[in-house]
């Protein structure tokens, strides 16, 4: 692959993810409370209901679910993220796991209440997963897709001290890659942020209704160590050379520790959902 055709997020790397799966549990974030609440509102209780969950990793987003009282059946590609979820949900009689990607998992069950995938449908290709999720889904049922976006706090010192490490150490080897700009949070709710965000257009060319997206705020302050960690869990950056990687690395440290040993991240959290209309006249409308 020509360098500058390289981006660290070739499907490839998906499997980085299941090297690194403590790290990953320690430091990476977790969603919203209300996001939650506002999948359960959309699909109803979940009491005896079925979800499947795409991509659960260490189960960042399956508490919740469980806890409302679906049934989960999780879809985890990796081993040793497959082994970690049945330990940490041991003692929960409604769930299960299956190894496999989405794209080639076989189900028997057709008629699951709830699909919905935590920071991990961009990595399914769209082509393949949307329609498999629609085929899942009882008629009623519900698609929810939902990650976190670090806003870029343009202007701000510490911000822009930490770009000028990264043109060195990042964009001289991801040379085709865009540069962060500012968004309103408005910016988050349009097309192309969909496609950039979860690998597709829109919900509604996959046969969805009553499509929606909902937007919720977080900030986290991490430490120097905190968020090299938690840049070490991100799949460009575990790709880069062992040499730039490192320099990266240093040179975010030293760009911490230089403005008093702290970094604040303000987060727009995206949720996104659709249903399977309950009548085939309710496509057909949709689709016109």
């Amino acid at each position: 692959m020509c360098k500058d055709k390289v981006t660290g997020w070739e499907l490839s790397n998906r499997k980085i993810f299941d090297e690194i799966v403590m790290s990953y549990e320690k430091v990476r974030w977790e969603y919203p409370d209300g996001l939650f609440a506002d999948i359960i509102q959309y699909s109803g209780p979940g009491r005896g209901k079925k979800a499947l969950e795409i991509g659960a990793g260490t189960g960042k987003a399956t508490t919740p679910i469980l806890d409302a009282g679906y049934v989960v059946t999780a879809v985890e590609m990796g081993k040793n993220m497959s082994e970690f979820l049945l330990e940490k949900f041991k003692d929960y009689g409604n769930f299960s796991v299956i190894t496999s990607t989405f794209e080639d998992v076989s189900l028997d069950d057709t008629d699951y209440d709830l699909i919905y995938a935590a920071s991990s449908f961009h990595w399914v290709d769209a082509e393949i997963g949307c329609p498999k999720v629609f085929g899942l889904l009882k008629k009623g049922g519900v698609f929810a897709l939902f990650r976190n976006n670090p806003v870029p706090a343009i202007g701000e010192e510490l911000y822009e001290d930490l770009q000028t490490v990264y043109e060195k150490y990042y964009y001289s080897y991801y040379v085709t890659k865009e540069r962060p700009s500012k968004k309103s949070r408005d910016d988050f709710m349009k097309p192309s942020e969909i496609r950039r965000r979860f690998g597709f257009d829109c919900l509604e060319r996959y046969g969805f209704c009553d499509v929606t997206m909902k937007l919720y705020d977080s900030t986290r302050t991490y430490s120097a160590d905190e968020y090299l960690e938690l840049l070490d869990t991100f799949s460009d950056h575990k790709s880069l050379p062992v040499d730039h990687r490192k320099a990266l690395y240093e040179g975010v440290k030293e760009v911490i520790l230089k403005h008093g040993g702290y970094h604040k991240v303000d987060y727009v959290f995206q949720l996104y959902m659709g249903r399977k209309p309950i009548l085939q006249t309710d496509r057909f409308i949709l689709q016109k």
